[in-house]
């Protein structure tokens, strides 16, 4: 039985953990903007792993115990995860130009939608009481909290349109990773599917950035931007992941669903105070409703 000590610490560390990726959102990825972005995937998992190797170095054994159907799964939550994901995100920060980086960031709430419904197709998991009226509420109003009452124009909003596909694609794409991590998880503790996860990522983005050209945009790389990927390897990056479920092996699920609204309440706050960007009264309306929305659908039924 969890203790109330336990269930503080749990909650805080959620919290904390969901507040460094708002902060991510708004403050640092951002400022990585003169880079490839594909470059900047990479670098944002290499420089983690590398810090990785120093403490779970020992970890690498484990690889030999996992079966076919575990190595493609580790495979594809690093391609969803991890290059896919990622991209997707940063794509979406770089297209609206330090403009509407909270909207991008809430957008990114979607996942639950993705992770269940794709955890019913291919885990034959059940859907949850109500699951399509909510998931269908959430979607509903991350339209409106994207382009509030007007309707969108495709030459005007070009951006803004595309950089809501792109959080939606990453949202969907976490989404996936979560399923196909399930595969893993069973095998391998948390740290160690991070650690390949993280290695797995590496590997492949290098790949993308030696296909493609961009390998020697070290040299591209300011002192702002060496000290934004380190602030981020340390703190929101695969730092912030190990917080969050250390945290969340003290809580209950719908107690951490409600500590991760840190992650889009520090998106907002940030994304007013830096970049002085306020949402609309309907976008307000729209963010609490997908928001509510995600925490039912997170409910048991």
């Amino acid at each position: 039985m969890r203790t109330n000590k336990e269930t503080i610490i749990g909650a805080t560390l959620v919290a904390f953990a969901a507040a460094l990726w708002g902060m991510d959102g708004i403050v640092l990825t951002p400022k990585l903007y003169n880079l490839n972005i594909w470059f900047v995937v990479f670098i944002l998992h290499a420089l983690p792993f590398l810090i990785m190797n120093v403490f779970l170095f020992k970890r690498y054994k484990y690889f030999k115990y996992l079966n076919r159907v575990e190595v493609i799964s580790l495979f594809l939550v690093a391609l969803f995860g991890g290059a896919i994901g990622t991209w997707a995100i940063v794509k979406a920060l770089f297209l609206v130009n330090f403009k509407s980086l909270s909207i991008v960031v809430l957008l990114q709430k979607l996942q639950p939608v993705f992770a269940i419904a794709l955890a019913h197709f291919f885990l034959k998991e059940p859907l949850k009481r109500y699951f399509l009226y909510w998931a269908s509420l959430a979607l509903i109003a991350g339209y409106f909290l994207t382009f509030g009452w007007q309707l969108p124009h495709l030459q005007h909003d070009k951006n803004t349109i595309l950089a809501a596909f792109f959080a939606i694609l990453a949202a969907f794409s976490f989404g996936a990773s979560t399923v196909f991590s399930k595969k893993v998880l069973h095998k391998l503790d948390f740290i160690t599917a991070t650690f390949f996860r993280y290695a797995t990522t590496t590997l492949l983005t290098l790949i993308i950035v030696i296909a493609t050209g961009h390998f020697f945009d070290f040299k591209s790389m300011t002192p702002l931007n060496w000290l934004i990927v380190v602030i981020i390897a340390l703190t929101s990056g695969s730092v912030a992941i190990f917080i969050y479920y250390y945290g969340l092996k003290k809580i209950n699920a719908m107690l951490a669903t409600i500590m991760e609204l840190f992650f889009p309440i520090t998106a907002i706050l940030l994304d007013y105070f830096v970049n002085h960007h306020q949402l609309s009264l309907i976008q307000w309306i729209s963010a609490a409703v997908m928001i509510y929305a995600i925490i039912k659908i997170n409910q048991k039924s």
